[in-house]
């Protein structure tokens, strides 16, 4: 079995102070991906921020406590890759990729687009240059896990308010087509749908109002995988029990080990 977790922090230092790395020895997990670590790595001085048996990478923003990746892995990786070629998002510390043979994982984390009007065009900016970037990723041998924060609520069971949202970034028609192209010209695969057809599953909760409460959310958390591992997910959870940040822990277990 490999066990994968994708979590936006929305800072890791604040995740870290709700408790996230009291949590995450019990969880055995292969990977940890973290999106919006809103750090530098050189401030994360305390040794929770380099959990004991794990390889840990952070690729931060130019920008200091803003957006930034990180991955912990218990496999050394062959290779770790920072940034996907466009200078524009590389900067924003939005892609860090292990390589560890037979399977490569990335920790994603897209632009939003709901402060203002020039950041949904740089969104959009980052949808067609990362879309190349997955042509690429097909053409490879190795399998692919690509976990993060999309930004992106696929379909209307992927929001509780859809009608309400449909002029709202996020939800906008231009951003579900490209997902449509990811899930189906492209070829890729929404790991969660494999298995959970079910709605009010969710992974992130406006501060808002009481959407937490009242679980009015949206599902912007994927591990969105290459079609040989289709067949192997044996079971996903959106962990809900303790709230380390405005999103969820997207764990996925895949029938899998290295070099198969």
């Amino acid at each position: 079995m490999f066990r994968v977790i994708s979590l936006n922090a929305n800072g890791i230092r604040a995740a870290a102070r709700k408790g996230l790395f009291d949590w995450l020895p019990g969880q055995q997990a292969d990977v940890v991906c973290i999106q919006e670590t809103k750090a530098q790595h050189v401030q994360l001085t305390d040794d929770c921020f380099r959990p004991e048996g794990y390889h840990c990478y952070y690729e931060d923003a130019l920008k200091k406590g803003y957006s930034g990746t990180a991955i912990y892995t218990r496999h050394k990786p062959r290779k770790v890759l920072r940034g996907y070629g466009d200078a524009e998002f590389d900067n924003e510390g939005r892609y860090l990729e292990v390589q560890l043979g037979g399977i490569n994982v990335v920790s994603l984390y897209l632009p939003s687009g709901s402060s203002h009007e020039l950041r949904q065009e740089a969104k959009y900016r980052c949808m067609e240059s990362f879309e190349e970037h997955l042509k690429k990723l097909k053409r490879k041998r190795a399998e692919y896990i690509i976990c993060g924060d999309w930004n992106i609520a696929h379909k209307e069971i992927d929001l509780k308010n859809w009608k309400q949202n449909q002029k709202n970034s996020g939800f906008l028609p231009e951003e579900r087509a490209w997902m449509d192209k990811v899930f189906g010209d492209l070829g890729f695969v929404d790991s969660f749908r494999t298995i959970r057809q079910q709605p009010d599953a969710y992974t992130w909760w406006s501060n808002r109002g009481r959407a937490w409460d009242n679980n009015v959310g949206w599902r912007l958390d994927y591990q969105v995988v290459t079609p040989g591992l289709r067949d192997q997910v044996l079971r996903t959870e959106i962990y809900k029990a303790e709230r380390f940040s405005d999103h969820a822990p997207l764990i996925t277990d895949y029938d899998r080990s290295l070099g198969s």
